[in-house]
């Protein structure tokens, strides 16, 4: 297959995996929201303009940011589109656990991951929507599919918002019962992904492996600048060195695989950019593993 293919390629599944697609994505969602507990947002009650920042570097830095390097490296509008989705989702605990490794300040990690996940709901499928159209060859690509951007935020915000909010109901009214929940959840949404992946890929890796080069250059090229502007984002903050970190993995790991449950269940699998997406959340914890590294070796 020749890369200007990947737009044709569409991973469709059968009703079974998209049922099982639907269930892994309100498990994931939910798994998060019972997670999140009334002091994770404590911190960013007593530091707000590193809220708002971390808000704005996260929703308004990073879709800009991939918008330009969409624009700079001009990749087939289906990777374009995963990329795009990719920047539009929400951090992930992956974050929290990679900003306590590398010594910086979990707490602020925990709370931007808890308030960019509380936003998801409306955020994520509206930044989806503003920058897919705003770039004309992914506008174009979606137009093809009929794609119906009303549509497709109404019923991506309660996919996400359904289980978020009950999610956050039972952890703030039942604390004991969520955690106990939370891992059992966490499990099956999970595996409910992960067998929904293999079932799709089984069928089309081989068609994605010619593109694997071009994909994992695009993934890494993005994801470094996910990173960067974590790192300006603090330097304009002027937060201290921990929150800095903490920044700098909030906006390079971001919940892959959200956005590929996202691809396939709401894009009609389009091969481009679930492939990419996928490539994102192996190489991210590549990434993020090794800028942990960096950042205990200049500690030492």
């Amino acid at each position: 297959m020749d890369i200007e293919s990947l737009d044709e390629l569409r991973i469709v599944l059968d009703p079974v995996g998209q049922v099982v697609l639907a269930i892994a994505l309100m498990l994931l969602i939910l798994s998060i929201a019972l997670s999140l507990k009334p002091d994770d947002f404590s911190a960013l009650l007593r530091r707000r303009m590193d809220l708002i920042g971390g808000v704005i570097a996260q929703t308004v830095a990073l879709p800009l940011v991939t918008f330009g390097v969409v624009l700079l490296l001009d990749p087939p509008p289906s990777i374009a589109l995963g990329m795009f989705v990719i920047a539009s989702c929400p951090g992930g605990v992956v974050s929290n656990y990679l900003t306590f490794l590398a010594r910086g300040n979990v707490a602020y990690s925990v709370s931007l991951t808890a308030a960019s996940s509380a936003l998801a709901a409306v955020l994520t499928p509206f930044l989806i929507v503003v920058t897919s159209q705003l770039y004309s060859p992914t506008a174009t690509l979606l137009a093809s599919i009929d794609f119906r951007p009303l549509a497709f935020l109404v019923q991506t915000s309660i996919l996400l918002g359904v289980p978020l909010v009950l999610g956050m109901f039972i952890a703030g009214r039942y604390p004991g019962f969520a955690a106990v929940l939370q891992r059992r959840v966490a499990w099956f949404g999970t595996l409910a992904l992960v067998a929904a992946i293999i079932y799709g890929s089984a069928k089309f890796l081989p068609l994605l492996w010619p593109a694997m080069p071009m994909l994992v250059g695009i993934t890494m090229l993005h994801n470094s600048a996910a990173f960067a502007t974590g790192l300006l984002a603090g330097v304009i903050l002027r937060a201290d060195k921990a929150t800095r970190r903490a920044l700098v993995f909030e906006l390079g790991i971001q919940n892959s695989g959200l956005a590929i449950v996202i691809l396939l269940a709401q894009f009609q699998g389009l091969g481009g950019a679930a492939a990419v997406a996928a490539v994102w959340s192996l190489w991210h914890l590549i990434a993020g593993g090794t800028v942990v590294a960096i950042m205990r070796r200049m500690d030492a």
